[in-house]
Order: structure tokens, then sequence, then C-alpha cells
């Protein structure tokens, strides 16, 4: 028997599409919302009373905002893109890195009481006294005297094994008390590997003679 089918009347009022509908209400994106308020907008402006029609200013200020969200989330897409390929690049640069030879600023060492760590002092002025403070992890000291020293750099050498300097050491330099200032010192070694956090942040080298320091503490490259 077949259902006569009555004039006029909506026969897709009740067919559901289980596909339909839950994707579109789960994508907020500016652009989706603004496909969404112009078809609303469509729809206001074919129905509204063309003898008390809507006002205009409204619609174009809701659509400035719309294009001005979409702007902020393109720019955001494309930092983020940007970020990536920078990271990349970090990478291929710094793997080259390895076996070099370079000058780190630093405050400390480590002696391995076989080798000899080289590395210098930057004098900001003419000192009479120059001495190399090292300092173990349970406060002892060794102090070498350099002499007197022109400003200008003056060069280092710890023969580790005469001076029984084995583990980590922090480092300092006194000058003459009327100097005012505490000189910088570099060791030089050779970069042994490179550690690139998994969280981002600064490259992270592993120097011989003086351990993990940051990418940016390099002075200068040999």
């Amino acid at each position: 028997m077949i259902t006569p089918t009555v004039a006029g009347a909506d026969t897709s009022a009740n067919i559901q599409s289980a596909s339909t509908g839950v994707s579109a209400q789960e994508d907020n994106s500016a652009s989706s919302l603004q496909n969404q308020f112009l078809t609303l907008m469509v729809a206001q402006i074919n129905n509204q009373n063309p003898l008390e029609p809507q006002d205009g200013t409204e619609f174009v200020s809701q659509l400035a905002q719309f294009s001005q969200v979409e702007s902020s989330e393109n720019l955001v897409k494309l930092t983020q893109t940007n970020q990536v390929l920078l990271d990349n690049l970090q990478v291929l640069s710094t793997s080259t890195l390895v076996d070099q030879n370079v000058s780190v600023r630093t405050d400390s060492i480590q002696a391995d009481g076989e080798s000899v760590i080289n590395g210098s002092i930057d004098l900001s002025a003419n000192s009479n006294v120059v001495n190399l403070v090292i300092t173990d992890s349970k406060g002892g000291e060794q102090t070498i005297s350099l002499g007197a020293n022109a400003k200008g750099k003056v060069d280092f050498s710890l023969d580790t094994e005469k001076l029984g300097l084995k583990g980590d050491y922090s480092i300092k330099v006194d000058v003459d008390e009327d100097q005012g200032y505490s000189p910088t010192t570099t060791v030089n070694g050779q970069i042994n590997s490179v550690i690139i956090p998994s969280n981002g942040g600064s490259t992270v080298l592993n120097v011989q003679g003086v351990g993990e320091v940051p990418y940016y503490e390099i002075s200068s490259f040999s």
C-alpha cells in the first residue's frame, strides 16, 4: 500500500544524519563562525520588515571583528610555523659544532686530573697583581699567581695533573684592590656534544674542561 503524500508537507523534516551537525558545531574557527554569521545575516535581511529595515552599521562592525579575529589566528599559525623552521635550522647549524674548538665565558672548570686546561683573562686596566683563584666543592682554594700584567688579554694554562685538580671547580681572578671590578675569564675547549632541549630554550654545548654551557656563552670559535 502506498501512502499518499500531502501537498505542501515538508518531507525532509524528520530526516537526520549522524554525520552532519556535530562536526559543524565543533568547528569554532573564525572562518567558520564568519560563514555562519553571513548565512544568518542574509536570512535576517531577506526576512526583515521592508518598512523597518535593519541598520547595516552593526552588520559591518561585526564583520570587521570577525576579520580581525581571523587575522590574529593566521598570525599565530604563521608564528608557530616560523618557530618550527627556526628550531630545525638551529638543529642543523649546531650539529656541525661537534669537535670544534671554542672559547667559553665561564667561572667554573671541570678537571680530569690528566689534561691541560687553557684559558685567558680580560683585564680592563693594568694590574700589579693578577691571581687566578681555584676553589673546589669543599671550599679549598689554590691561588696561581700570573704576576703583573698590562691591560688586555692574559693567557693562563692549568696542568690538572701537576696541580692535583680533578672534579668541578669555581675560578675567579684577583687584581689590585683599587681596580673595583672582576675580570672576565674564558676557557678554551673542544665541543664534545650538542644538547638541544626538547622543551625549547637555548642549545647547550658540552665543552671539554668546562662542562655544559649555554650556546650564547661562547666568546669565539677557532
